[in-house]
């Protein structure tokens, strides 16, 4: 690269700016090349299945939500309209619902880890493999 002086008095420097436009280019063209733009989204499974005749059910859509909360002294887990008190008819209703979909464990702030933590054990004990915490917002 050969500086230039422009004006010998001042002192001033003058770059050539083509070859630095050349390199940026370069630069761009490469990073453009070597990207890759959907390498976590593949991984992603649909969440939502259709079926052989395209016609979708309602618990496609709809997620399964075992929620923990604490009224007064007492842990009550809930799925829908129903509540548990206790673990044993909590996993065997678990274990009727759809395991494909997943599950979604709410937790909200009153209850302890232990509680938060026996609705978790009875969604894998129940068979699902997808199981997903929330906690309180």
């Amino acid at each position: 690269m050969k500086f230039t002086k422009a004006d010998q008095s001042e002192g001033k420097v003058h770059l050539p700016m083509t070859s630095l436009i050349d390199v940026v280019f370069l630069l761009l063209i490469y990073f453009m090349v070597t990207a890759s733009f959907n390498a976590r989204e593949a991984k992603l499974s649909s969440a939502l299945q259709s079926d052989q005749q395209g016609s979708g059910r309602a618990a496609d859509l709809q997620p399964q939500v075992l929620s923990v909360v604490l009224e007064g002294d007492l842990v009550l887990y809930r799925i829908g309209e129903r509540v548990f008190t206790t673990r044993g008819p909590l996993v065997e209703t678990l274990s009727r619902l759809h395991k494909d979909m997943g599950i979604f464990v709410k937790v909200s702030n009153g209850p302890s880890v232990e509680a938060a933590a026996i609705a978790l054990q009875s969604c894998k004990d129940a068979g699902f493999t997808k199981v997903t915490y929330v906690p309180a917002s």
